[in-house]
């Protein structure tokens, strides 16, 4: 669970780090920590935007890259030798060997969804810190595996939920009035995302050239090459393959991983999970689905978008771009001195920076990427099986359901087996 600060211990810190900021400079130059050198795995879209906007600089550098499409890949590295003009960024098609250097201390992982377990695996294996893209894993077996593997390793990980660092601190703000009691016993949170994936069904186009399309494929269903899947060449949009279950959770996992998160983060429910799963009331729908928590708080797949909680004392809403509550006066009245606060960050890579140097945990490890996107995988198994369950978050298993226990995972294409548990 993320730690608490009262108040007092906010600004008493603040008063600290003021004293700390005069002192020689001298001082603050001895005792700069190295930077920290990263392989960026998957450097499409999101890859090469987390690249300009937080790993090219400010206490990293990128020192090899890899994608299985030869342009996104050169794109990749040059961009990163344009940075670093004195060093060469390593390429390659294959992440193992990537991760495998020894100038490489950490992995940015932006891959699909389908190959995001297998690489936090392959990471930790090589003690590599991790800063992986959300939704966490495809799928339950997945995110309960990752999270004994990453211990063990004893790396530093950071699920890319940046909601709880970034967006002007309105989440954070949000989560500390309800776990302050703002909003009095919260009864019900809906969250307002994306439709659950359907099966891909899309047809067959002449293969892209320049792409390892088995590659691409890894673990997931062997099927004919089609750009809405992987674009050709270097592109600037977020590709479909987020819509099919074969690859992802829809979008209900794809900004869900967002918003179930705040959701948690705003009931204390970090690390843990609910024991009821229900589909939604109405025949067909694509919203609707909930899940219980043992002590009766329900999450609900629907509704305005972000995250809405309905308590006993009033109604308080988030997004990306707003903050609001009725009544009002809930957002107005400030906090008592003694009132818990959460951690603020200054981004979600330097958070993530900090926490590899030795300060203070990030604020998204693996146990709580693992956990939110777990919300999002029980929701897409009620959608498709449409009926109540009943689910053990100790255990990662249905209660007694053989059906909706064979959903935790997929068939795995051969030499992509995952360990066992």
């Amino acid at each position: 669970m993320t730690p608490l600060l009262t108040r007092r211990d906010f600004h008493r810190g603040a008063a600290t780090a003021a004293l700390t900021a005069a002192l020689p400079s001298f001082r603050s130059r001895r005792s700069d920590p190295p930077v920290v050198r990263l392989a960026v795995i998957g450097p499409g879209k999101r890859g090469m935007s987390l690249m300009r906007g937080a790993f090219l600089g400010n206490g990293f550098q990128v020192v090899a890259v890899c994608d299985v499409d030869s342009n996104r890949l050169d794109a990749a590295k040059t961009l990163a030798d344009e940075r670093h003009p004195n060093s060469k960024c390593f390429a390659t098609t294959r992440h193992e060997e990537a991760m495998d250097r020894k100038d490489v201390d950490a992995v940015v992982i932006a891959t699909p969804d389908h190959w995001h377990a297998h690489q936090i695996l392959d990471a930790a294996k090589r003690q590599k810190h991790i800063y992986c893209e959300k939704p966490l894993t495809l799928t339950l077996r997945e995110a309960q595996l990752v999270i004994p593997a990453v211990q063990k390793a004893g790396v530093v990980f950071q699920t890319g939920s940046q909601q709880r660092t970034e967006y002007g601190q309105k989440f954070v703000d949000a989560c500390e009035l309800i776990r302050n009691g703002r909003l009095g016993e919260v009864m019900t949170v809906h969250v307002g995302v994306g439709d659950p994936p359907v099966a891909c069904t899309l047809g067959t186009e002449d293969m892209e050239p320049n792409l390892d399309w088995d590659r691409w494929l890894g673990p997931a269903p062997s099927r004919p090459y089609h750009s809405d899947l992987s674009p050709r060449g270097v592109h600037k949009h977020y590709p479909s393959w987020r819509r099919y279950w074969e690859y992802a959770g829809g979008g209900l996992a794809d900004m869900g991983a967002h918003h179930f998160d705040i959701a948690l983060w705003a009931l204390g429910r970090d690390g843990s999970g609910p024991v009821e799963v229900h589909p939604p009331h109405v025949a067909g729908a694509k919203t609707g689905a909930s899940v219980v928590f043992d002590d009766g708080v329900r999450i609900v797949h629907g509704g305005r978008s972000g995250a809405t909680f309905v308590g006993r004392e009033g109604v308080l809403s988030v997004d990306r771009g707003r903050i609001g509550a009725d009544p009002t006066k809930l957002l107005e009245e400030p906090l008592p001195e003694d009132a818990a606060l959460l951690p603020r960050r200054p981004s979600h890579a330097q958070d993530w920076l900090q926490a590899i140097h030795g300060d203070d945990p990030t604020t998204c490890p693996v146990e709580v990427g693992a956990g939110s996107v777990a919300i999002c995988h029980l929701l897409n198994v009620a959608y498709r099986l449409r009926r109540e369950l009943r689910w053990d978050p100790e255990n990662w298993r249905f209660v007694g359901d053989d059906e909706a226990n064979a959903l935790c995972d997929y068939q795995r294409r051969d030499g992509y087996e995952l360990p066992p548990l």
